[in-house]
């Protein structure tokens, strides 16, 4: 037995050096003309080569060569220095790669943001009809001809699984434009425009999703195993299937395949629109994204790095087939990220479609996610980000009184229709809800339901399909949220 291992090990090795003797010189996949630079931080060139091959790049902004030679079993890495972008300033850049066979060129690349836009099918949603499965965004027909933004580059990452790490992925850079936007995300496309309109510099945008793709698929699997909670549920259950099986939901296989191959990509920021296929799982839902996310920012090594998601969009589930508030608590659970540092959630209460899980109004989403992003990671604090935010209450005989956190009120609480606040529901000691009636008084909401003599207990928005009217003068919709810590 002893001597069967060690010969297998010894075929890996020797297997391993003919390999890294043998192979022809690769990029990493993320690395290619038209791209966007992250600015201002350390631009990472990497791939495969010869044992011990000396590898350089050079970049036309410096001028300043760095070198490196590739490891005994064939990996490389180098690391440019980048400067700070500065408004207004589009000039094209090349990198010119030398290695002992040749050298290659990348041409027409730009200094400015990139973010990472991850998640499962409404992240992933293009902005032209994609059937049978969704329409497109909506007026995608008079959108995508005025799409004429040379300077946001859009990186469509392939679906794809593997059960073993990569570092290539099937992936193009494209310059942005009527002839390409169409197959991308319209969330990260009008994040994308917002951002650069603001900025005034280009923005590069990597697109890696997959519909129906739960969270656990986009962990690592060191992740998973970390944590005996974690491993018990995501991960034991599937280790005795066989690899063939590819299952949405299966543990690591998209972070392996979508993930794992840009780690060494330079971001700003990620953002990330996912939880239907996790929408069952509120209870462990929190723990698993947050240990994705430290994941994630463990191996890109760039410190606490903006994680910007949407909350779950009202969906009726069949109706009958689903409990009234299920939905509801996992909204919940996604709320509870925020307690992560450096996060922040789009509210999009307002903008669904109950009988469609692609709701296809994504401008207002990629909207509202660029003003987070442009209040807390650009500092623009003159930039609205969110809606009404529960403060407090006061029960003033059969009314219940709700205050609003200064700073989300904004220039003012109002509704989008002009009739009341919907969705308020009022409950006594029996903790049966009751539909109730409210109204905007000044900077507060006076609720109140007919059927409640002593209220005890308030929610809003608080089952799975509740389209909404409340908002601010911003047009920001009030964020769902209970006052009691009921179960059912």
């Amino acid at each position: 037995m002893k001597f069967k291992m060690l010969y297998s090990l010894l075929f890996f090795v020797l297997q391993t050096q003919v390999y890294s003797q043998e192979q022809t010189f690769k990029l990493a996949t993320a690395i290619q003309s038209n791209m966007v630079v992250q600015q201002n931080k350390g631009f990472k060139i990497w791939g495969l080569a010869k044992a011990n091959e000396p590898i350089s790049a050079q970049a036309s902004w410096d001028g300043k060569t760095v070198s490196t030679t590739a490891s005994s079993s064939g990996e490389w890495l180098l690391q440019l220095a980048v400067p700070k972008a500065k408004p207004g300033d589009f000039k094209a850049h090349h990198i010119i790669i030398k290695h002992a066979k040749g050298e290659i060129k990348l041409d027409n690349i730009l200094i400015g943001e990139v973010w990472l836009c991850s998640g499962q099918s409404n992240m992933e949603m293009t902005m032209l009809p994609a059937p049978p499965w969704h329409k497109g965004v909506m007026d995608y027909e008079t959108e995508i001809p005025e799409a004429h933004y040379s300077k946001i580059r859009l990186f469509k990452v392939k679906r794809d699984t593997s059960s073993t790490k990569t570092i290539f992925v099937d992936a193009k850079w494209q310059v942005c434009g009527p002839e390409t936007v169409g197959a991308f995300s319209g969330v990260a496309y009008y994040f994308g425009v917002d951002v650069f309109e603001k900025l005034n510099i280009p923005v590069g945008l990597v697109l890696s999703a997959y519909g129906g793709a739960s969270c656990q698929a986009f962990t690592a699997r060191e992740v998973l195993e970390a944590d005996a909670q974690l491993k018990k549920k995501y991960l034991d259950k599937y280790l005795t299937q066989p690899d063939s099986v590819i299952l949405t939901n299966k543990p690591s296989l998209m972070y392996n395949k979508m993930i794992y191959p840009l780690i060494n990509l330079s971001i700003k920021g990620i953002l990330w629109y996912q939880g239907e296929s996790n929408s069952w799982d509120r209870a462990m839902y929190t723990k698993l994204c947050t240990a994705m996310l430290q994941g994630w920012r463990s191996d890109f090594k760039q410190g606490d790095l903006p994680f910007y998601f949407v909350q779950m969009t009202p969906f009726n589930w069949n109706k009958k087939s689903y409990p009234l508030n299920e939905y509801a608590f996992f909204r919940e659970a996604q709320e509870a990220m925020l307690k992560v540092k450096n996060t922040g959630m789009a509210i999009t209460m307002d903008v669904g479609e109950p009988d469609d899980i692609h709701p296809r109004r994504k401008k207002e989403v990629g909207q509202r996610l660029a003003k987070i992003a442009l209040h807390k990671t650009y500092g623009f604090k003159d930039v609205q980000y969110q809606g009404p935010q529960y403060q407090s209450h006061k029960i003033k005989d059969n009314k219940i009184v709700v205050s609003f956190t200064k700073e989300s009120i904004s220039k003012g609480l109002i509704t989008k229709n002009g009739f009341s606040p919907n969705h308020f529901s009022i409950a006594g000691e029996d903790k049966q809800f009751y539909p109730a009636e409210a109204r905007i008084q000044g900077d507060k909401v006076v609720v109140f339901a007919t059927e409640v003599k002593h209220p005890v207990a308030l929610r809003y928005a608080f089952h799975n399909y509740p389209v909404t009217n409340f908002q601010n003068k911003s047009n920001l919709p009030a964020v769902p949220f209970r006052t009691d810590n009921w179960d059912k």
